[in-house]
């Protein structure tokens, strides 16, 4: 049996403070910006807010490369600022979730400083630093962001350290109990100070097989996917476990999970009633199509058969075991529009429909800033437009596997994470409201037609209808079973239709969606009671006669319907 807990009736909400809102002119967003948004977001309907670090870095990888994890970085603001954000945020009953990014730092914390003057000492045992044997490297695997993961410690011609991300991230050896304690003593310093609870950055990465294994290799750079890694690592459970205790559930926080693996027991393991974390994210849309071999060879995941098996797949497994977290997007993904709807689908009406089958499924919505107006992709025109570390190194890739300029171009822009960092598009003034100076990323040039000012007072617009679509998930009436619901698909031999009940005991929602070009007739298993949502205002559609509907191309309809 489940066992029900103070977040499972809510909706939350990501925000990339680099990019939300600048009070400041510098051109970044800061977290008196994030103050200022705080009631559009209550209005939305939002209760949890997730920020992405705001912790002091270099912004090497956009401050998931931290150099103090006690401090704000001077770009965002102030610890008085944080401080009035978690004040002005518990005011309205809501919840601020930072990052929690622990498998690595920055190679500018004072740890990592330490490590380097005395490899050997107390500190550089916080770290994986191995001897430059003949400059042959430990082992093959190759980092996330591209190159190996192993670089020469600074200061050193005998020593390397390890980095599964960014050079300048090296990773932290949990197999050290003290760094352990030095973390957990963190994660309790900001949960004492108000913070509901976390975002785990790239957890599955904390623990590591034998360092000196090597794998075959797949490129002709003669290295290994770090994917190898995480499949032959054994014990993270210890860990994490540990971590739970020590820390999270002396606070009852929220946690949600970065969980990439293919355990079976993994729904059981990590949110179970007994589970690591409140929650986790289901990536299964965002991996679908991905290549080992780069961002070039990823297959367009638009809808069809492939995706309604990505979107389904885990909310099938899941049954009651506990609650997932479920996107569209986020700040490591290109914008969700652009991925997963066809050309005909990529406007209002389908993005409504594309918002309404993720918002309802079982689990917590996760709204990503500007998902809520329907943000697309940007246009970029040459790599140099790029910031991302990641993007710039899949060009490469892409380039050197014989792809054009004009070919490795079109591939990052599909799947860049900039798509996502682009400045939040509040009205039609310049630099879309974001900023009064020069954004540090360029604004989508379709700010003007896509923006807050603009659908606020639109009744037909994305925004109000994702003010409608939250509204209903939390009203008294049907938050039990949007909550707790079943999740019980349905029409699934209909090719262009998504479709699915969430079912309780005394109530039946049906919510079903027409992604194909033409109309589709879909015959009731149950009489309607009511339409509780369109996402075609001009569709007068009045309840069934019979007990056959007929969807429009991108029509998506919430019934309720008798139970029987």
């Amino acid at each position: 049996m489940l066992e029900k807990k103070w977040w499972h009736e809510k909706a939350a909400y990501q925000i990339y403070p680099k990019s939300f809102y600048d009070t400041n002119g510098d051109g970044i967003g800061d977290l008196k910006g994030v103050i200022s948004k705080l009631d559009y977001l209550k209005d939305l309907g939002i209760d949890i807010i997730w920020l992405s670090p705001i912790y002091c870095s270099p912004l090497a990888d956009q401050g998931y490369d931290i150099s103090d994890y006690y401090d704000i970085d001077p770009r965002f603001g102030t610890m008085e600022d944080m401080d009035e954000l978690l004040k002005e945020a518990k005011s309205r009953n809501m919840y601020i979730v930072m990052d929690l990014v622990v498998n690595h730092c920055s190679d500018e914390h004072e740890w990592f400083k330490k490590a380097c003057e005395d490899p050997d000492g107390e500190y550089g045992k916080y770290f994986y630093i191995a001897d430059a044997k003949d400059y042959k490297l430990p082992n093959n695997w190759r980092s996330y962001f591209g190159g190996p993961v192993w670089d020469l410690l600074p200061g050193h011609t005998d020593k390397y350290y390890m980095h599964v991300f960014h050079k300048k991230q090296p990773d932290l050896n949990w197999e050290n109990p003290k760094l352990r304690e030095e973390i957990y003593k963190m994660i309790n310093w900001w949960l004492d100070r108000g913070v509901a609870g976390f975002r785990i950055d790239a957890i599955m990465n904390i623990k590591k097989p034998n360092i000196y294994t090597s794998y075959p290799a797949d490129r002709d750079d003669r290295l290994a996917s770090i994917d190898n890694m995480l499949h032959d690592a054994e014990g993270i459970d210890d860990f994490l476990h540990e971590m739970k205790t020590e820390t999270f559930e002396k606070h009852q926080a929220f946690t949600v999970g970065e969980v990439f693996t293919d355990r079976p027991d993994a729904l059981e393991a990590f949110i179970g009633n007994n589970g690591h974390f409140s929650s986790m994210f289901d990536f299964a849309e965002t991996i679908a199509g991905k290549s080992d071999d780069g961002w070039y060879k990823c297959k367009p995941v638009v809808w069809g058969e492939e995706y309604k098996k990505a979107a389904f797949g885990t909310q099938k497994r899941l049954g009651d075991i506990g609650f997932i977290s479920n996107i569209i997007e986020n700040h490591d993904e290109p914008r969700g529009v652009s991925r997963f709807l066809p050309d005909y689908a990529q406007n209002p009406t389908g993005t409504k429909m594309l918002g309404t089958i993720s918002v309802l499924l079982r689990g917590i919505p996760f709204i990503y800033q500007g998902q809520e107006i329907g943000m697309q992709n940007a246009v970029w025109n040459t790599v140099d437009e790029y910031n991302d570390i990641n993007t710039i190194d899949q060009y490469h890739t892409a380039r050197d596997a014989g792809l054009t300029d004009k070919e490795a171009l079109e591939a990052c822009s599909r799947l860049s994470r900039d798509n996502a960092r682009t400045p939040m598009q509040w009205n039609t003034r310049e630099n879309a409201g974001f900023t009064t100076g020069t954004p540090w990323l360029k604004v989508n040039d379709n700010y003007t037609e896509i923006n807050v000012e603009t659908q606020d007072t639109d009744p037909d617009s994305v925004l109000n209808y994702y003010r409608k679509l939250i509204a209903l998930r939390k009203s008294p009436a049907y938050k039990e079973v949007f909550a707790y619901g079943e999740f019980l698909p349905v029409y699934q031999n209909t090719s262009s239709v998504m479709a699915y009940y969430r079912k309780t005991e005394n109530q039946r929602i049906l919510i079903t969606a027409n992604f194909g070009k033409e109309a589709v007739s879909l015959t009731l298993e149950y009489p309607v009671k009511q339409i509780l949502l369109s996402n075609m205002a001009s569709a007068e559609h009045s309840l069934p006669s019979n007990d056959i509907i007929t969807l429009n191309s991108c029509e998506v309809l919430v019934f309720e319907l008798e139970t029987l």
